[in-house]
């Protein structure tokens, strides 16, 4: 069988969904990375995915991933009773409801901050401004310093080349290499302030009298250690959390999972740009979007993840011989789920390559149904803990944008879809008045 590492490197999102038509659809048989593959699709196909006696994560993520996008010793590359703990961390941080509204507040500060600086009729381009500002929000909510401006600029362009270079060769991928090395470096120097000048009671979110999400207090408010407690950022939260061993996280890893906190936030940059996409190319949803009724703007939150690509798929490994639907699947073997295949798939969506926020009206996706960041159960599982958070966001930013009195000059709008993650070839440029 032939390896297709460089027909999906060419083809990019439209390589696997192309794959699965030429091969009749059901367990789809290929070879990446000189390893034998399968590729699947479906609600059901999600539930085998993310069942670990039939798929594991541990040692699946290739070098080049972990070093741009997640990160070495990130939570994404753990199994069984050790990722359960680290992820119990981050879901009592990313699913906190009170915690999501607080940095939806912080989203709405600063994009009416950078609205003030978009006056006067300039051109601006929404993808750079957007992660900018994202940035500057979620490290005011997590606790990372928002001080000097310099440093916050270069952190912002820093968790995009991240994200921009992981699917890649090249230089994208070279300053993605940079760009987490340098950051990691940086955070893994707060972590280790924060424990010598702050040392937290231990955070241990498996506890039954442990806190829940970032607005609980977590020890001493400062150096001087008085009594009056601050509120448990995740910076700090992350510095003090212990492992299933007993042990603090060495900061170079608490550093990868604040990464993992903040990297994430501003790649809703990403689905931010491909809803002013969609509002350009039907300028007729304006209006309900602007006005928000009935939860329209989480409606149409949901169809911008479904429609526009993002991630093309997500892998793991088989752990031991399992058979899917009557079909052996040997160890080893490296086990796709196609998020892009299957948001587009016609035997879930009608019309899945048309634009409609109305499907999602009045309804809550399923859990295995909508899947652009992956599925399953989010408190035990792989699924991303941090899908409260892009729905709190695309809710709060695209409203906004909806309601802002500007032009969409001449530009390149056109989407690639050779390229991973894609976008805009402009980067979307508008002109507020």
């Amino acid at each position: 069988m032939l390896d297709s590492t460089l027909p999906l490197l060419s083809q990019g999102y439209a390589w696997l969904p192309d794959l699965t038509r030429k091969q009749g659809g059901g367990v789809v048989r290929t070879r990446l990375l000189g390893k034998p593959a399968v590729a699947l699709r479906g609600p059901a196909a999600v539930a085998f995915f993310y069942d670990e006696a039939h798929v594991r994560r541990r040692t699946a993520l290739p070098e080049p991933i972990l070093s741009t996008l997640f990160g070495h010793g990130a939570v994404h590359t753990l199994d069984g009773e050790e990722h359960r703990r680290r992820k119990a961390l981050f879901v009592s941080l990313l699913t906190d409801a009170s915690g999501v509204a607080r940095l939806a507040e912080h989203v709405a500060e600063e994009w009416e901050r950078a609205r003030k600086e978009w006056r006067g009729g300039s051109r601006v381009t929404l993808f750079d401004e957007v992660s900018l500002l994202l940035t500057r929000a979620v490290c005011a909510w997590t606790g990372v310093p928002t001080e000097p401006e310099d440093e916050v600029r270069l952190l912002a362009r820093d968790l995009v080349a991240m994200v921009d270079g992981f699917a890649t060769a090249g230089p994208r991928h070279w300053r993605a290499r940079r760009a987490r090395a340098r950051q990691e470096e940086r955070l893994a120097g707060l972590i280790e302030e924060i424990r010598r000048t702050d040392p937290a009671a231990p955070y241990d979110p498996a506890a039954p009298s442990a806190p829940s999400g970032p607005s609980a207090p977590s020890g001493p408010s400062g150096p001087s250690g008085s009594d009056a407690a601050e509120p448990a950022t995740a910076l700090r939260a992350v510095a003090a959390h212990r492992d299933a061993d007993g042990r603090l996280l060495d900061a170079r890893t608490a550093a990868v999972e604040i990464l993992n906190i903040l990297r994430p936030t501003v790649a809703v940059t990403w689905f931010t740009v491909f809803g002013a996409h969609a509002l350009h190319r039907k300028p007729e949803l304006r209006a309900p979007l602007a006005e928000d009724r009935d939860g329209y703007a989480r409606a149409f939150a949901h169809e911008v993840r479904r429609f526009y690509p993002f991630a093309p798929f997500v892998a793991g490994l088989a752990p031991q011989d399992v058979e899917w639907r009557g079909q052996h699947i040997a160890e080893g073997t490296m086990v796709l789920l196609d998020l892009y295949g299957q948001n587009h798939d016609p035997e879930l969506w009608n019309d899945p390559y048309t634009f409609d926020p109305e499907r999602f009206t009045g309804r809550e996706p399923g859990r295995d149904e909508l899947v652009p960041q992956g599925g399953g159960e989010v408190s035990g599982g792989h699924r991303c803990p941090g899908e409260d958070v892009t729905l709190a966001v695309l809710s709060t930013l695209l409203p906004r944008l909806a309601r802002l009195d500007h032009r969409v000059p001449g530009q390149d709008l056109r989407i690639p879809l050779r390229r991973v993650p894609t976008l805009p070839r402009s980067g979307f440029v508008i002109e507020p008045v």
